[in-house]
């Protein structure tokens, strides 16, 4: 008996065929023809799929923040780094 290896779909793919499925211009059976999937994965994908719908929008106000920036920890870094490059400078002379 040989064993047939799991088939791995992208993320591409799923969502073509979830998009396809809410469009419900066809029947879950045809889909599932047509993509070569079972109709139980479909709806699983769909399932996945609407369950995390409002991550999307969700993600983008976290984006908009910035980190907090310690300026004064930036000068005093750029200060350190201008001492070390003109004591190097005067060693090479």
């Amino acid at each position: 008996m040989s064993k047939q290896s799991r088939r791995k779909f992208t993320a591409e793919f799923k969502t073509k065929v979830v998009l396809e499925s809410l469009k419900e211009r066809s029947s879950m059976e045809e889909l599932a023809r047509k993509y070569e999937v079972h109709p139980t994965q479909i709806n699983t994908w769909k399932r996945e799929f609407l369950s995390k719908a409002s991550e999307v929008f969700g993600k983008k106000e976290s984006e908009g923040e910035k980190p907090e920036i310690d300026v004064e920890k930036l000068y005093a870094q750029i200060g350190h780094l201008q001492v070390q490059n003109e004591f190097l400078k005067k060693k090479l002379m």
